[in-house]
C-alpha cells in the first residue's frame, strides 16, 4: 500500500443531490427533512472507514453564478429550482461536516469541480496519492496516474471506480479528452450547447481521428459525412465555446494550504451528540465512543488493518483437497474471487473458504480446477455466503448448478429483512453495522486480495448467526427460509436463461420508430409554425407559451415547465400538445429501450439477460436493470410492439404469461374483511362494475364505460390511499366530487374505511406495518410534525401490507412453479417477472400442461378469504401473449 499522503476530494453538491433523490423522506422529531443529509453522512463514513484519508475536504459551490455565466449566460440554464426541502438541508450538512472535523472549502465564482480540480492539481504536483468522490462526469477529465475518481451510479451506494484504463476502457479516451468530448456532444443537465446532432458515439469517433476538438474543427473536410462537416463548420464557435465550458479551472485563487486538510478523525461524542439531534440512531449504533478515531486511534486502526495479517492457506493443489474439507467444520463462510467484480462477466480466480477457526483460499489455476471443488459445493456441508443469486450464476458458468436442495444461507437477503429500506447494501457495511467489523469493499482491493476475501468469510458464519437471531425475534425466518431464500436459486436461473431477442426485428422496429419520430417532428414544426429543438424545454416553453399563447399552467424561476403532466392539461388546447407528448414517448423508445436492447443482447446467446435486484425495494417488489424488461412502455401501441421483439429460444415453441386478477384488490378485500367487497370477488362478478353499481346506486346492467373507468380509479386509488385532490386530477373532475366519490365509496364498503384507519393506528403504535407474511416496512416519520411527511408516511402505511403480499405472493407462487417444474421434468422455463405477471417459454406440447401447472401453484399459493385467480395467454412472441 502507498505511504504518500492520501487526499479524498468530496463533491459536496452532487453527494447530497444523489442522496436527496435516492432515498424516501426523512425527518428529525422537529420534522426538518433529513434524507439527503442521512444518504450524505452514510457516504462520509463509509469513504472514512474504506478510504483512510490522510487529508480531506468536502467542496461545495459557493454561488449560483460563476465566471462561466460570464461568457455564455445560459449555463445551466435549464437546471430545475432545487426542491424546498433540499434548500433546507444544506445547512444541516455543514453542521454534520463539522461534527464530523472535516474541512470545508468553497469560493465565490467558482464551482465546487474548479476547488477539486484546483487541490488535486496541487497534491499531484507534491507527489500525493488523491481519490475524488462524485456524481458528476466531468471530473473524469482529472483522473492521472496519481488521481483517481469514484462516481455515483445509483443512488448513493453503488460506486464505480475510475483510473485511466477505467476511462478509456469506458470512453475509448484519455481523461484530458473528456472536455473534448463535451465540446462536442454538450451536455444537457449543464445546457453546454455542443453541436447539434452531434452524439456521444459520433463524438468519440472524431476524437479516436483528431484527438482534440480544435483538431476537429482544423481537420473537418476529412470528417466522413457531409451533413456532419456542415453542422461542424456551422457550430465550430459553439464547440470552440462547449469545450470552454466544460473545462475545469485547476488553477483556482484558493486560500487553502494542502496541510490545512489534513485530517486526523472525527470526535464520537460530539459526532453522536448530533446525530442525536438528528435522530439518525442507527448512525449512533455506528459510532460507539470505543471506536472514535480521535479517541482510539490505535485501536481502530489495528481493526481497520486485522485483515492485511490475517493468517490462511492458500490451496493450489487437487490432493490437499481432502485436508481442506476435513479442517473445515461447521457453516463455512464463502466467497468467489470474482475477476471482475460484474458476475454477469467475470472469471472465477479462486475462492475464499474460511470458519472461525480455519482459513483456505483456493487457488484455480492449472492444477486446481472448479469442476474438483463441485461435489463438495453441491454437498450437505452448511454455507454462508452474501448475495447467493450472484454466486449461483457465476458457478453455473462451470457446470455448477446450486439448487435450494443444498445447504445455503445469505447474509445480503437476511439484512434486507431486516432493514428493508436500506436497498442493497455492501458486505463491509453489515459487517460494520452488525459485528463492528471494519474492512474495505471486496470489489474495490487488489493488494492483499486474498487475506481481505478468506478474513471476511471467516466472520460470514458468526454474522448470519446475528443476523438469524433478529429474524427469529421480528418473525421473519419464514420468510427468509421459505420465500427469499429458495427464490435467489430461481431468479439466477433466469438470469442464465435470458429473454431470446429477434435483433433483425428489433432493427426493423427501430427504423421504423426513427421515421415516425421524423414526421412528428415534421408536423410538429408546421404545427407551431417554426423550427426549434423539441427536446429543449426552454425553446419548447417559448413556443407553446409565447408563440401559440397557451395558458402556462406552471412556471419556475428558470422558464416554464413542460413536463408531462403540464403538457397532458394542455392537450385539449392545441393539437400540437399531443404530438409533443407523442414525440417524446417513441424518442424514449428509440433511445432508452431500441438502442439500449441491442447494446444488451448478448452475442453468444442472441439473448437479454436481464438483472433481477431481489434486496432492493422497501416494499419487497423485485425490480429488473441493465435492462429493465419491467417497465417496457406500454401505453402506446408502438411501446406495446417493442415485445413483439421476444420470442422464444425455439422455432416450435410458445411463450406463456399468467397474470394474478386484481391481485391487490382480493388482498385489500382479505386484510379488511369488508363483506361487500369479499362478496364481489366470490361471485365472480367484476370489482369495476360492482363498485360502480354500488357507489352510484344503479344496477350492473345500467353501469356505463365512463362509471366504470372512475370506479377503477377509485378502486385502485384506495389501495394506494389517494386524496380527493388526487382522484380530481386523475380523472380530470371538480375536487369535490372527487371527495363526495370517495366519501360514497367508503359508505359503501365501510370494512374498508375501518381496516385504513386501524393500519394507520397500528403504524402509530409500533412504527412499522407488515404483509401477512410478516414482511416489515418502517415507517419513521408516521408521527412527524410535518404535514406532508406524516402524510407520506400514512400512505405508505395503508398501502405496504397490499402491495407487500402482493410481492410476497408472487415470489412465493415462483418457488413453488420452479419446484413443480423441476418435479414433473419439464422443458418449459420461467423467464421474466413483471409486477403480478410471469413470463415462460414451452415446447408447444407441453402448452396444456405447463398452463394448468402455472394456474394451481400461482392460484393455491395463498389462502385468502376470496379466490385467487390468474388469467393466462400464449402466441409465438411475448406481444402475441398479451
Amino acid at each position: 500500500m502507498s505511504s504518500n499522503p492520501k487526499l479524498l476530494l468530496i463533491d459536496g453538491n452532487s453527494i447530497l443531490y444523489r442522496a436527496f433523490f435516492a432515498l424516501p423522506p426523512l425527518s428529525n422529531q422537529q420534522g426538518v427533512p433529513t434524507n439527503a443529509v442521512y444518504g450524505f453522512t452514510m457516504m462520509l463514513l463509509r469513504l472514512l472507514a474504506s478510504e483512510h484519508p490522510t487529508h480531506l475536504a468536502v467542496a461545495f459551490d459557493k454561488s449560483k453564478t460563476t465566471f462561466r455565466h460570464a461568457e455564455y449566460a445560459e449555463y445551466k440554464g435549464t437546471r430545475q429550482q432545487t426542491p424546498d426541502d433540499l434548500v433546507q438541508q444544506f445547512p444541516l450538512a455543514r453542521q454534520t461536516l463539522e461534527a464530523l472535523s472535516i474541512p470545508v472549502v468553497e469560493l465565490q465564482n467558482y464551482e465546487a469541480d474548479d476547488l477539486i480540480g484546483t487541490l488535486s492539481k496541487r497534491a499531484e504536483e507534491a507527489g500525493w496519492d488523491v481519490k475524488i468522490v462524485s456524481g458528476d462526469k466531468d471530473l473524469l477529465q482529472l483522473v492521472s496516474p496519481r488521481v483517481h475518481a469514484l462516481l455515483t451510479r445509483r443512488g448513493i451506494t453503488d460506486v464505480e471506480y475510475y483510473d485511466e484504463a477505467a476511462v478509456a476502457a469506458r470512453y475509448g479516451l484519455r481523461p484530458m479528452q473528456i472536455v473534448d468530448l463535451k465540446g462536442l456532444m454538450g451536455d444537457t443537465s449543464d445546457n453546454i450547447p455542443g453541436v447539434p446532432g452531434v452524439g456521444e458515439k459520433t463524438a468519440i469517433k472524431l476524437l479516436t481521428s483528431f484527438d482534440t476538438v480544435e483538431s476537429v474543427l482544423d481537420h473537418v473536410d476529412e470528417v466522413p459525412g457531409a451533413k456532419l462537416r456542415e453542422r461542424l463548420a456551422e457550430h465550430r464557435e459553439q464547440a470552440l465555446l462547449s469545450k470552454r465550458l466544460a473545462t475545469i479551472h485547476r488553477n483556482a485563487p484558493l486560500e487553502v494550504e494542502l496541510d490545512d486538510l489534513s485530517y486526523r478523525g472525527y470526535d464520537a461524542k460530539q459526532a453522536i451528540e448530533w446525530f442525536r439531534e438528528l435522530a439518525f440512531h442507527s448512525l449512533i449504533d455506528k459510532i460507539s465512543e470505543e471506536m472514535s478515531p480521535a479517541s482510539t486511534d490505535d485501536e481502530l486502526q489495528q481493526l481497520k488493518d486485522a485483515w492485511l495479517s490475517f493468517s490462511y492457506e492458500r490451496i493450489v493443489r487437487v490432493a490437499d483437497l481432502e485436508r481442506v474439507w476435513s479442517g473445515l467444520t461447521g457453516p463455512v463462510g464463502c466467497i468467489l474471487d470474482l475477476q471482475p467484480p460484474d458476475y454477469h462477466d467475470a472469471e472465477i480466480r479462486g475462492m475464499a473458504l474460511a470458519t472461525a477457526s480455519q482459513a483456505y483460499y483456493l487457488c484455480f489455476d492449472d492444477d486446481l480446477e472448479m469442476s474438483d471443488i463441485r461435489s463438495w459445493l453441491l454437498g450437505d456441508s452448511p454455507k454462508v455466503v452474501f448475495d447467493l443469486k450472484s454466486m449461483a450464476f457465476a458457478l453455473d458458468a462451470h457446470g455448477i448448478g446450486l439448487s435450494s436442495d443444498g445447504h445455503w444461507d445469505d447474509v445480503k437477503l437476511a439484512a434486507y429483512l431486516l432493514n428493508p429500506t436500506d436497498g442493497e447494501v455492501e458486505l463491509e457495511d453489515i459487517l460494520s453495522r452488525e459485528l463492528r467489523v471494519e474492512v474495505p469493499s471486496v470489489t474495490k482491493v487488489t493488494e492483499r486480495r486474498e487475506a481481505l476475501l478468506t478474513y471476511v468469510a471467516a466472520k460470514l458464519p458468526e454474522l448470519y448467526q446475528s443476523l438469524q437471531y433478529a429474524l427469529a425475534a421480528q418473525e421473519l425466518d419464514d420468510l427468509y427460509s421459505k420465500v427469499e431464500l429458495p427464490l435467489a436459486f430461481v431468479l439466477a436461473k433466469m438470469e442464465i436463461t435470458g429473454f431470446h431477442v429477434n435483433e433483425d426485428k428489433l432493427r426493423a422496429f427501430g427504423t421504423d420508430l426513427s421515421a415516425r419520430i421524423d414526421r412528428l417532428t415534421q408536423e410538429i414544426y408546421e404545427l407551431s409554425g417554426v423550427s426549434f429543438n423539441i427536446n429543449s424545454p426552454k425553446q419548447l416553453g417559448e413556443i407553446l407559451f409565447e408563440k401559440l399563447n397557451l395558458p402556462a399552467v406552471k412556471k419556475t424561476k428558470t422558464g416554464y415547465s413542460t413536463s408531462a403532466d403540464v403538457l397532458e392539461k394542455l392537450a385539449p388546447y392545441h393539437e400540437v400538445v399531443a404530438k409533443i407528448l407523442d414525440y417524446r414517448q417513441l424518442s424514449k423508445l428509440q433511445s432508452t429501450y431500441v438502442d439500449g436492447l441491442l447494446k444488451m443482447i448478448r452475442k453468444e446467446t442472441g439473448r437479454i439477460h436481464t438483472r433481477f435486484h431481489q434486496a432492493l425495494t422497501a416494499t419487497g417488489r423485485l425490480s429488473s436493470s441493465e435492462p429493465n424488461l419491467q417497465n417496457i412502455p406500454i401505453r402506446l401501441e408502438e411501446g406495446r410492439r417493442l415485445r413483439q421483439v421476444f420470442e422464444p429460444t425455439y422455432q416450435d415453441w410458445l411463450i406463456f404469461a399468467a397474470d394474478y386478477s386484481q391481485i391487490e384488490l382480493r388482498i385489500l378485500a382479505h386484510l379488511s374483511g369488508d363483506e361487500a367487497l369479499i362478496d364481489a370477488f366470490r361471485s365472480g362478478m367484476d370489482i369495476h362494475t360492482r363498485t360502480a353499481s354500488d357507489v352510484f346506486e344503479v344496477s350492473p346492467d345500467e353501469v356505463t364505460p365512463l362509471m366504470r373507468r372512475q370506479a377503477k380509479a377509485v378502486n385502485f386509488g384506495i389501495v394506494y390511499g389517494i386524496s380527493d385532490f388526487g382522484l380530481a386530477q386523475n380523472l380530470n373532475i371538480p375536487q369535490k366530487d372527487a371527495k363526495r366519490f370517495i366519501e360514497e365509496y367508503f359508505r359503501k364498503f365501510p370494512g374498508v374505511r375501518k381496516y385504513m384507519d386501524e393500519i394507520v393506528e397500528q403504524a402509530k403504535e409500533k412504527g412499522f406495518v407488515t404483509t401477512l407474511m410478516n414482511r416489515r416496512r418502517y415507517l419513521p416519520d408516521i408521527r412527524s410534525r410535518n404535514f406532508h411527511l406524516r402524510s407520506f408516511a400514512e400512505r405508505t402505511a395503508m398501502n405496504t401490507p397490499i402491495q407487500g403480499t402482493a410481492a410476497d405472493l408472487i415470489k412465493l407462487a415462483m418457488v413453488r412453479i420452479d419446484r413443480a417444474l423441476r418435479e414433473a421434468q419439464m422443458d418449459a422455463r420461467m423467464l421474466l417477472q413483471v409486477h403480478d405477471e410471469l413470463i415462460f417459454e414451452c415446447p408447444q406440447d407441453e402448452l396444456s400442461e405447463l398452463q394448468q401447472l402455472v394456474r394451481d401453484n400461482m392460484e393455491n399459493a395463498m389462502t385468502l378469504n376470496v379466490p385467487l385467480r390468474v388469467d393466462t395467454a400464449y402466441g409465438r412472441t411475448w406481444y402475441d401473449a398479451k
